[in-house]
């Protein structure tokens, strides 16, 4: 591999930081992600709240072109009986710039994604494999924008039903009966959600944000759930404990991992793409080598570059997001998680480097597993 491969592509991570900027940024992430403080920032967020006597604000973003928007449509009106919130919906666009390299990739995979997921939700993804069109895109989101909070609550599954049907009577009939917002009403309602969410700083559509904390869709949203029964906002009490978070006192329980009693013979291939800096690799890769083995399925491993060392932008906002959203859901899985050091550049290099040698030593595994 030569030099060139390897320039520094700028942004807010460099292909090869010196020394002092890779210490600053290791331990400036491992303290973002530490668990202390979290939870010091959520006792923080809750003394305000109780100090103001103000209610306990969720603010949801949804994006009508986006699967994972679809699925967590499903979940507002539930949610809103479930637990004591006062639930906001904001109408926004996909993400632009560095926060999405590949916008078409991205929309493809949500809708595939979403039809895979959804079952194991109780919800519903139709599974047509037709994307949306232009047109019909902007008769679901004129609808939206024409509808008040508590009307959004209550008709945006229904509208997303009907868009990823291709139903276009039943979109012009929910427009007649719903009302549709003019162009330009429906591009302020856009912009102003648009700027509410980059207030708060993030970027990305199918997300609630709750308390200084953002959840995505509905695979993030046990997250939500348990600080919500942990804090008694509840609406709906059960026989459990006050404090109880277990799996059936949520809308969405975080999915548990079985292999099953039958056992593959190698016929089938399980592939993963691990990146030494990504810190879901770092949380996913020996559990998906567990998977594997529990259930005899071939395993193939295809390591891959850094995203800023192959020359892919990666936004502060972003960044920030994806190590905190990994923190998270290590701690729930039980993986450990937060000594950080930055990997970028010349570490990652050598491993890269050694790696074909330790796949002839039947070692490549335990290498990135290190």
């Amino acid at each position: 591999m030569t030099a060139q491969q390897f320039e520094a592509q700028g942004g807010v991570a460099t292909a090869d930081p010196s020394a002092i900027r890779r210490w600053l940024t290791s331990q400036l992430i491992s303290w973002i992600v530490s668990d202390k403080r979290l939870l010091a920032q959520r006792a923080k967020v809750e003394r305000q709240r109780t100090r103001n006597r103000a209610p306990h604000v969720l603010e949801y973003f949804h994006q009508v072109d986006d699967g994972y928007s679809h699925l967590a449509a499903q979940l507002l009106k539930p949610l809103l009986l479930r637990y004591d919130v006062d639930l906001r919906c904001h109408l926004v666009s996909g993400p632009k710039g560095g926060n999405v390299v590949e916008p078409d990739l991205l929309a493809r995979l949500s809708y595939y994604d979403a039809e895979k997921i959804a079952p194991h939700y109780g919800l519903e993804f139709p599974g047509t494999n037709v994307q949306p069109t232009s047109c019909q895109i902007e008769t679901a989101s004129g609808i939206l924008a024409a509808q008040d909070n508590s009307n959004f609550i209550e008709r945006a599954a229904l509208v997303g039903s009907a868009l990823w049907l291709g139903d276009d009577a039943a979109l012009q009939k929910m427009a007649n009966t719903y009302g549709s917002a003019t162009g330009e009403q429906l591009a302020a309602s856009v912009a102003s959600g648009n700027a509410r969410r980059e207030a708060l700083n993030h970027y990305s559509g199918a997300m609630f944000y709750y308390g200084r904390e953002w959840y995505w869709g509905v695979d993030r949203l046990y997250h939500l759930e348990q600080r919500l029964i942990e804090l008694g906002a509840t609406r709906i009490t059960t026989n459990e404990a006050p404090n109880s978070a277990s799996p059936t006192t949520l809308l969405a329980p975080r999915p548990a991992l079985e292999p099953g009693r039958l056992k593959d013979n190698a016929s089938l291939t399980l592939e993963i793409y691990p990146s030494l800096r990504s810190p879901y690799t770092a949380i996913a890769f020996d559990r998906t080598v567990s998977l594997a083995r529990d259930t005899g399925v071939s395993l193939v491993v295809r390591p891959v570059l850094p995203m800023v060392m192959r020359g892919v932008p990666v936004t502060r906002q972003k960044g920030l997001y994806i190590f905190r959203d990994a923190a998270r859901e290590a701690q729930a899985a039980g993986v450990p998680f937060g000594n950080f050091y930055d990997p970028i550049g010349e570490p990652a290099k050598r491993c890269y480097a050694l790696y074909p040698w330790a796949c002839e030593q039947n070692r490549g595994i335990e290498l990135l597993s290190s």
